[in-house]
């Protein structure tokens, strides 16, 4: 069993003007977010700080396209730390940064991924409850030139701090919490089940989803809106805790059956996440009911207050109530496309499908596209 180890330090801090001065900020950082996160929150503080906003680049998710453009934008200057202010896409961009040599292209990065060397520090400010990727060292790229989603991993890509301010959530939309938090209970979930797991790393995941789900009642309770920022505290640390957790224990099928819908109709990651969850974790119970799953069905029982027989479809139950699950057909995803789906999962996604609870073949995975589909 590989040793737990605990990267980056981890602080919160009440605002970001106080992280500001702790951190001492000033010319020789650069800060990559978004204009709309910059504006409201950063720009009145007059840190003198160098700005790059990556919607300039391109929308969505990070593609490598958008990832070389900016390596492009930024050959010539010179800054000393990069702080990261954003969701997901900002934190996958910014652990490129950090590794990326002059000149460097991405796809030069997935070449050399084991001789990687940080050539910056890195610090990131998580602004959504769901990625948990401030604590991990992988960075997820749309590869458009080979048409997957793949996972740049190395020991350089942690951050050196994760900074968690609360008040970075709240002009956070609707959807955007619902979706981000639905990530980081899977995350749980999936680092839960993980043979690769350890009782540490269980954790994290236990605690991550007590925060998530009391939060998701109470927000349902409460008649939606904006009532889960009441929560935001907490469900910015379950984030991390999440993350920690899989950091350590990994993804698995949910993650991996999810890229494809992901990569080819552009649908945010906690959604397509949510849209394969029930049919990944229905083929685990048909195959091994036993075991860790029905630790993790007691552990879901306690929390929401329900017997185990039934405790993880009151967990599909409770997630509809923040997010409705659309089956993959509303995405306009074609039935001919689940074999090709699963054919690409088969063959870029190894690294997640060894995290599985049990493992699947092929004829299991098409099933489990059909069943969502």
């Amino acid at each position: 069993m590989k040793p737990f180890r605990l990267v980056p330090t981890i602080a919160e801090y009440p605002d970001f003007a106080s992280f500001a001065a702790a951190e001492a900020l000033d010319a020789q950082d650069l800060i990559l977010t978004n204009e709309y996160i910059y504006a409201p929150v950063i720009e009145s503080l007059g840190l003198g700080c160098q700005t790059l906003f990556q919607e300039k680049f391109g929308g969505g998710e990070p593609t490598d396209t958008m990832v070389d453009a900016i390596l492009q934008e930024l050959s010539g200057r010179s800054f000393r730390r990069i702080v990261a202010v954003g969701g997901g896409t900002i934190i996958d961009i910014a652990k490129v940064l950090c590794v990326a040599e002059p000149g460097a292209v991405t796809d030069d990065l997935y070449a050399k991924m084991p001789e990687l060397q940080k050539h910056h520090e890195l610090i990131i400010v998580p602004t959504t409850c769901g990625t948990g990727s401030e604590v991990t060292n992988i960075s997820i790229i749309n590869r458009t030139r080979l048409g997957v989603k793949q996972g740049l991993v190395s020991v350089q890509m942690y951050a050196d701090q994760a900074a968690l301010i609360s008040q970075m959530l709240m002009s956070l939309p609707y959807g955007v919490f619902a979706t981000s938090s639905i990530d980081a209970m899977i995350h749980a979930v999936e680092s839960y089940l993980s043979p690769n797991g350890c009782a540490i790393s269980e954790l994290f995941a236990e605690k991550a989803l007590h925060v998530i789900l009391h939060a998701w009642q109470e927000a349902v309770k409460q008649g939606g809106g904006d009532s889960w920022k009441q929560s935001a505290a907490g469900l910015l640390r379950a984030s991390d805790f999440a993350g920690v957790a899989f950091g350590y224990a990994g993804c698995a099928a949910v993650h991996a059956l999810s890229y494809p819908l992901g990569g080819t109709y552009h649908v945010a990651h906690g959604e397509s996440n949510q849209a394969m969850f029930a049919g990944v974790m229905q083929m685990y119970a048909k195959k091994a009911p036993h075991g860790k799953l029905e630790q993790l069905e007691a552990l879901l029982a306690s929390i929401l207050g329900v017997q185990p027989q039934i405790a993880m479809q009151a967990l599909y139950t409770l997630m509809e109530d923040i997010l409705p699950r659309k089956p993959l057909h509303q995405y306009g995803v074609k039935p001919e496309e689940l074999e090709v789906f699963t054919d690409n999962v088969l063959q870029t996604q190894q690294r997640l499908l060894g995290n599985n609870y049990v493992p699947l073949d092929r004829q299991e995975i098409l099933e489990i596209y059909r069943s969502v589909y």
